[in-house]
């Protein structure tokens, strides 16, 4: 009886808080700010509209069918609404009826990929490589004639500037 107790105790102490625990903390932490623009909760919060923040910040996702860059037709460069990151050109934008804002590749290197584990499926989520704010996801059911690829973007995440005549 003496030794299950002992062992109790023993697994009690050390599962309880570990060093790789606050490792896993400090790489977490580190995490959020491995961004060339970085800024406190409170910053976005003040800078960008509550919707905004909800998809950019919380990697949230917008109403399909609810963005006015869905029927922009003209050429120009879609960038970050946090940062004014180029992101996407319009000739790589597609109709692809989900009620996002599609593209069949990004603009190399402005965009950043992790996995996204939210809905209990992985998901490749894609952010902006300067300010990580979240976009939306990359499938591979885009268009065959090109990358294969979909870049399914929330429109709350984008300014559309158009190009100079």
């Amino acid at each position: 009886m003496k030794n299950i107790i002992l062992s109790f105790f023993c697994m009690l102490l050390f599962s309880c808080n570990t060093k790789a625990q606050n490792n896993q903390k400090e790489t977490t932490d580190s995490k959020k700010s491995k961004f060339p623009i970085s800024k406190t909760d409170a910053e976005w919060k003040s800078e960008l509209s509550e919707s905004e923040y909800y998809v950019l910040r919380k990697a949230g996702t917008e109403r399909p069918f609810s963005s006015d860059l869905l029927e922009i037709k003209e050429a120009g460069t879609y960038v970050c609404a946090a940062c004014a990151t180029p992101l996407f050109r319009s000739e790589h934008k597609f109709k692809s009826g989900t009620g996002w804002p599609s593209f069949d590749r990004a603009i190399e290197g402005n965009v950043g990929y992790g996995v996204d584990n939210k809905i209990g499926v992985p998901r490749d989520e894609e952010h902006c490589a300067k300010c990580g704010g979240h976009l939306g996801h990359v499938f591979d059911d885009g268009p065959s004639n090109t990358t294969g690829k979909r870049h399914c973007v929330n429109g709350i995440a984008l300014n559309f500037i158009p190009d100079e005549n």
